[in-house]
């Protein structure tokens, strides 16, 4: 993908070595501004201070994790922008945490150990297919569903189409 020398990408993670090995495959790729967090106050921090495009962070933080990290992104008040892409990286792919980022709001999800091949393609839905964001109760953030379908009104009429039943 070119194009990803003008990007801004933040990395947020505890781990001083994922953060190197991260930043290595970003700059692997092409991205030549990387900014780094050591934790998600930090990761807030430069958020504020700093324009970012695209934001990677970790699951598993201390004291806050990633998850709350993104909830306070979207949801803050103080929040710089609360649409920047979030791509979350954990270890773990068990389907409690893949639900509890998305429904926190974090635009694309990535499992350990990080390839370039899965980053680039992480990269490339967030620039060349991004998802519109939905404000509901409780959430904000990218919408979570990926297929197009009609809105409402029209699969209502649909499936009002198909349960007519004829009674004689």
């Amino acid at each position: 993908m070119t194009g990803l020398a003008a990007l801004s990408i933040l990395i947020v993670d505890d781990s001083p070595q994922m953060r190197a090995i991260t930043a290595s495959v970003l700059e692997g790729v092409g991205v030549r501004n990387i900014l780094e967090a050591g934790d998600a106050a930090s990761g807030l921090g430069v958020l504020r201070s700093e324009p970012v495009d695209v934001v990677v962070v970790d699951y598993k933080m201390a004291p806050l994790n990633g998850t709350e990290f993104v909830r306070l992104v979207r949801n803050s008040p103080d929040s710089r922008d609360p649409f920047v892409p979030i791509i979350m990286l954990t270890g773990h792919a068990d389907r409690r945490r893949i639900y509890e980022a998305r429904d926190a709001g974090v635009s694309e999800f990535l499992v350990k150990p990080v390839t370039a091949k899965a980053l680039i393609g992480r990269l490339e839905m967030l620039i060349l297919k991004p998802r519109p964001f939905v404000k509901l109760d409780g959430y904000f953030g990218p919408d979570r569903r990926r297929i197009n379908r009609p809105d409402g009104a029209e699969r209502r009429r649909a499936t009002d189409q198909r349960l007519t039943i004829d009674i004689d």
